[in-house]
């Protein structure tokens, strides 16, 4: 059964959606979080359960994050996306906290060749786990911020949080 929640963040409300699941801690399986305004954003559809309580790991686990005494999330994910896809987004959550990547270079951790940056770029911007799956440390290969589903500001925020200093967005 499909869950969900909002909850307050720095960043504006927070849609977090669920899948139930018998090994994630706190039960539920995270298959998106969204920002207001995001690209692409999940929608409360009929039939999902308003379910506050069942995200309290999560919730906890972003709130730890947003204070800067979380480096590292411990959350299960529902599977989804495309193998290429799968393979991008791994190269995300390889990226350390407080470092960032550039897309030339997840391109080349995920195999393919400097043509492939615009397919990781679409690939990224297809990470339905925002903030947790740090697609945010992903910057242009000059340093300058670029694409981000929730805004420029929003990615510049979350590498403020973890003490990145960046160049202007271009």
């Amino acid at each position: 059964m499909t869950v969900y929640a909002i909850t307050d963040s720095p960043l504006g409300d927070l849609l977090l959606v669920g899948e139930e699941s018998a090994t994630a801690k706190g039960g539920i399986a995270l298959a998106s979080l969204s920002l207001p305004g995001q690209k692409g954003a999940a929608v409360v559809q009929d039939g999902w359960r308003c379910a506050s309580a069942a995200f309290e790991e999560v919730g906890g686990q972003l709130t730890s994050y947003f204070e800067g005494r979380l480096t590292r999330f411990e959350i299960e994910y529902v599977d989804g996306g495309t193998a290429f896809q799968r393979r991008v987004w791994q190269a995300l959550e390889d990226i350390p906290y407080g470092a960032t990547a550039t897309y030339g270079q997840i391109a080349e951790r995920v195999g393919t060749s400097a043509v492939g940056v615009r397919a990781v770029g679409t690939a990224i911007g297809r990470n339905p786990l925002l903030i947790v799956r740090p697609c945010h440390r992903v910057i242009g290969a000059d340093g300058a911020l670029r694409g981000y589903a929730a805004g420029l500001e929003r990615k510049e925020r979350l590498l403020g949080i973890e003490g990145v200093r960046t160049l202007a967005a271009s």
